[in-house]
Parts: C-alpha cells; sequence; structure tokens
C-alpha cells in the first residue's frame, strides 16, 4: 500500500488531544492502535487494549517476557529507532503512539497514515500512561492505576525509613554492564523512580546529563554509592565476563556498597527497558524484595475495565 494512499480521517465524533506533535484529533475510541516505543506498548497492556502493531523489543526480542501473553499474534513493525512504515500502513491504524525524541523526522509520514499522538520523552511513564489514556477514552483506568503507584510509593517510603533508620536516605547508583565498558545512570526511567521513592544520586553523577559511560577500572571510584544496582543481560557471556572482570579489581572490593554486601544485581527490562506502568511497578517490586520489605496489595494489578473503581 503506497503510503501516500493512506489518509488520516478523523470521524466527526473524534477529540482533541494535545501532545509533543502539538493539538491532533482522534477517534473517541480508536480500534486499531499502533505503538512505536516500549513505554507506549507497556501502557497500551496496562490499559487493556490489545495494539495491531508494535515494535520490537530492545532486548528478549521479539518482545518483552512480562508482555507476550498479552501480545500474542500482535504484529511486528521494525525497530523503535527505525519503524516499518510500509508494514504500519498496511494495518491500517487509526490511532499511532510514538514519541518526538525517536519519530520527529518521520512525523509527516505517520500523520498521512493515521492520527498520531507522540510523548516528549520515552521513559516517562506517566506522561506516557495519561497520553494513551486521553487518546483512547481510557482516563478513568490511568487515574486508577496512578493512584494505586501514588499508594505504592508512599508504603516504600514509609516502609524504608522505618527499616532503615539514620541510614535513609541511601545514594543508590544504577550500573550498566556491557561488553567492553561500564554506564552510570543518573537520569532516565530507572534514576527518576529512585529519585520519587527518596534516593539520592552519588555526588559523581550529579550534573552529568544521563549519566556517565566508564571505560577503565581506574573509574570504579565513581561508582562509590551507598547501595549499586547492577543492569545485566544474562544470555551476553561477554558482558558477564566484562562483569566478572570488574568485580574482580581491587577498587571494587572498597566501594562503600560491596563492603556493606549491598549489591544487587537487577533485571535491566524491569529497569530501564520496559519503560512503562508495568515496568515500574516490577522495579518497585525488587526493591522491596532487595530491602527485604512486603508489598502491600495492589488494587489495579489487573488490565481489565472492573479495576478502574479500584
Amino acid at each position: 500500500m503506497p503510503l501516500g494512499a493512506v489518509a488520516a480521517d478523523v470521524p466527526s465524533g473524534g477529540h482533541g488531544v494535545t501532545n509533543a506533535f502539538g493539538d491532533t484529533s482522534v477517534p473517541d475510541m480508536p480500534q486499531r492502535v499502533v505503538t512505536l516505543y516500549q513505554g507506549a506498548t507497556d501502557s497500551a497492556v496496562a490499559l487493556g487494549i490489545t495494539p495491531v502493531g508494535v515494535v520490537d523489543s530492545w532486548l528478549e526480542p521479539p518482545m518483552y517476557r512480562y508482555l507476550r501473553e498479552a501480545l500474542d499474534g500482535v504484529v511486528h513493525v521494525g525497530l523503535e529507532t527505525q519503524p516499518n512504515l510500509e508494514k504500519i500502513a498496511w494495518l491500517d491504524p487509526d490511532l499511532i503512539v510514538a514519541t518526538r525524541f525517536r519519530h520527529q523526522r518521520v512525523r509527516p509520514l505517520l500523520e498521512a497514515m493515521a492520527p498520531t499522538v507522540a510523548s516528549e520523552s520515552v521513559f516517562d511513564f506517566k506522561a506516557s500512561l495519561r497520553l494513551l489514556a486521553k487518546a483512547t477514552g481510557r482516563e478513568a483506568r490511568a487515574r486508577a492505576l496512578l493512584h494505586d503507584w501514588d499508594a505504592r510509593v508512599a508504603d516504600f517510603r514509609r516502609r524504608i525509613r522505618r527499616a532503615l533508620g539514620d541510614a535513609w536516605p541511601q545514594r543508590a547508583a544504577v550500573v550498566r554492564f556491557k561488553s567492553d565498558h561500564v554506564r552510570i545512570y543518573s537520569t532516565g526511567f530507572a534514576g527518576s523512580i529512585l529519585d520519587e521513592l527518596g534516593f539520592e544520586q552519588p555526588s559523581s553523577v550529579q550534573d552529568q546529563g544521563w549519566g556517565m559511560k566508564l571505560t577503565s577500572e581506574e573509574n570504579i571510584p565513581v561508582i562509590d554509592a551507598d547501595v549499586i544496582f547492577v543492569l545485566l543481560e544474562p544470555d551476553d557471556p561477554a558482558i558477564a565476563r566484562n562483569y566478572r572482570h570488574w568485580r574482580s579489581h581491587p577498587l571494587w572490593q572498597r566501594l562503600n556498597a560491596v563492603r556493606h554486601d549491598r549489591v544487587f544485581e537487577v533485571d535491566a527490562v524491569n529497569w530501564i527497558m520496559g519503560g512503562g506502568i508495568l515496568a515500574a511497578n516490577a522495579m518497585l517490586d525488587d526493591l522491596y524484595a532487595h530491602y527485604g520489605l512486603t508489598p502491600p496489595a495492589s488494587s489495579c494489578a489487573a488490565p481489565d475495565e472492573e479495576a478502574v473503581a479500584c
């Protein structure tokens, strides 16, 4: 199907959605939604939406394990950074959910296919959820999910303060090992959630933008913090070797978190890749578990319409 032959007609009953691409008119109840970044896909599942098209996941291809059952049979439309426009057009969507950060260059082509709304960033899971909810008429469900999130955050902050006493707040380093270097993050998905929960950042990464890339073991002191969360990709032997190499270095053994046995290996999908409210709750579950705290029962865990009143 030629891209130019697809028209972004909106039914007369549509509504406007303010987003990173401006003010967009969308159908009141779009039925054929395509999501072009991970946070939008996660948000769609949380809202009870089955998209007709999604982009491939960064890890665990073609889709993160926690979303596979909900997205069984859904068409994949390429990479987040390079979606297959012909395949999207073939799906005949009535709503496309993009991000300005990734898709500004192809915006005219997307808007020629269907009404397109965009987020500013790929990691602001609350903004992604609200955007998709506004575009699909599921705002009550989104409010319930965010109310549940706020309650869990308040519970975690209260419990960890009680558990750690004067040792709270802790400085937390989020570290990702790659095959030939190490990254320490200060912002992004995990960083924003840790900030909301009351953790502090190591002084070494303050005012460093997204964080820092470390290429030499001499940089290990930069990682020093009260607690270190290590993001691993267990299926990559080269990454595992690099992690073992850095851990064996004498400077690693001097880190405060290492000396106090507070180095936790965590799931990179939950902590930086998933990008949506479901991944955020999984990350929070990890934190409850690592600190030996019992999480409260979630009143909005299942993406069904009955949960709107929770």
